[in-house]
């Protein structure tokens, strides 16, 4: 079992960059995939972006592509959602997430349904 806690969200201007941690703690971080969500009022929960386990893979949605970037440091247990030239779209709750297994398909890896762990959120908010 793992136990996730994002940081880092809060309020910046169009353009501006954002970086998100999310730590977490029990389990080896090691056999985890880590994902990357959001979730505008209204709206439904967005896959943006996951990082694989041994092989450290990543991918990202087409709305944030090139703009965000996810990393992972397994020795400090955390995973990393790095966000640049940031839009008010951008705007609404972030979450990260966990599996344990492998990713079959990119589009799989961002689904919320294959992800068993959930932090609590932290809010961005791209405004001028």
């Amino acid at each position: 079992q793992v136990h996730l806690v994002e940081s880092g969200g809060g309020l910046v201007q169009p353009g501006g960059s954002l970086r998100l941690s999310c730590r977490t703690s029990g389990d080896n971080l090691d056999v985890y995939v880590i994902g990357w969500f959001r979730q505008a009022p209204g709206k439904d929960r967005e896959g943006l972006s996951y990082i694989s386990n041994s092989v450290r893979e990543t991918y990202y949605s087409d709305s944030v592509k090139g703009r965000f970037t996810v990393s992972r440091d397994n020795n400090e247990n955390t995973v990393y959602l790095q966000m640049n030239n940031l839009e008010p779209e951008d705007t609404a709750t972030y979450y990260c997430a966990a599996f344990r297994g492998v990713v079959v398909s990119p589009q799989v890896g961002l689904q919320s349904t294959v992800y068993d762990y959930w932090g609590r959120g932290t809010q961005v908010t791209v405004s001028s």
